[in-house]
């Protein structure tokens, strides 16, 4: 009997170190590729103090360590089995980094970065570890700014619809205005909606904070993805509010109102009215949510 209870207690010591020393490898692989992509992170970091579009990405990297905090007596708990599933995101990861270099696309290596990170805990946690930490380490997709080349292409649509709606807004307020192109010709001024205009910006950050309200907030997975979703059109219908917001006060008070303190404070307060909207989206769906769809509480995880 005192055999079998020392192979046992032997066992668990063993079981321990390999713990562990796996746990000592994937925090010393994480350092390395920290290391290794430090200059591009650099970079990064500094787009997001060059852009106020992404100066939420300072938010991103503290939340994703507090998700993962708090996952940890599931971690404690779970098994480490060394996956080589983990080859697959670095596989991926190294191409993009490789098409980044090549190409000079800085969104590719800074995304490479992110699935390093995923196929190191996999490779050398185990895929249990990783469903765990599976939302830590997937929203940290969010600090990545988006490729100019897509910007390009998605601004300039969203310019055009704040600017028909605020010109028919005008209208409809009798005030006398033109729209050619993204210029809204007024009878005193012009209103150029810029690029930064386009809603972009709250889009990013409005959607980055739906995010974070539905996982504190909400336990149904079909729940947070409508709500998450919802922040799309609140951030383009808000934005297209502050141009004609815009366009009614330049119409009043001359093209300062376009710039300078009067312009920022207006993205305050529509910012904050974009929350609060999705706040009433939030409140509407538990209202209007079937029950009969939603999960019970004490089987529903994080």
């Amino acid at each position: 009997m005192g055999e079998v209870t020392t192979d046992a207690m032997g066992g668990l010591a063993r079981d321990a170190r390999e713990r562990r020393t796996s746990i000592l490898y994937a925090g010393g692989a994480s350092a390395l590729a920290f290391g290794i992509f430090g200059p591009i992170l650099y970079y990064m970091v500094q787009h997001w103090r060059a852009v106020d579009d992404y100066s939420h990405g300072f938010l991103v990297v503290p939340l994703s360590l507090y998700f993962a905090w708090e996952r940890r007596g599931d971690l404690q708990r779970a098994t480490i089995r060394p996956s080589w599933w983990g080859l697959l995101p670095l596989a991926l990861g190294s191409l993009a980094l490789m098409i980044g270099r090549l190409g000079v696309e800085l969104t590719a290596m800074r995304v490479s970065f992110v699935l390093t990170l995923i196929g190191l805990q996999i490779l050398l946690l185990g895929r249990e570890v990783f469903r765990i930490l599976a939302f830590p380490l997937i929203f940290l997709f969010f600090m990545v700014p988006l490729p100019q080349s897509f910007v390009n292409v998605v601004a300039f649509p969203l310019q055009l619809i704040a600017a028909d709606f605020a010109v028919e807004t005008l209208h409809l307020l009798h005030i006398p205005a033109l729209r050619e192109g993204n210029i809204i010709h007024l009878a005193n001024t012009q209103l150029f909606v810029a690029e930064a205009c386009a809603g972009l910006r709250s889009l990013m950050a409005l959607g980055t904070l739906a995010v974070v309200f539905a996982y504190f907030f909400r336990k149904n997975p079909i729940e947070r993805a409508i709500i998450v979703a919802s922040a799309i059109p609140i951030a383009i219908c808000v934005n297209a509010f502050r141009v004609a917001l815009t366009g009614i006060l330049s119409h009043r008070m001359g093209a300062a109102a376009a710039q300078g303190l009067i312009h920022q404070t207006e993205g305050f307060v529509t910012f904050g009215l974009a929350f609060g909207l999705l706040l009433v989206a939030a409140w509407l769906l538990s209202v209007f949510w079937p029950r009969r769809w939603r999960f019970p509480r004490s089987k529903v995880q994080r």
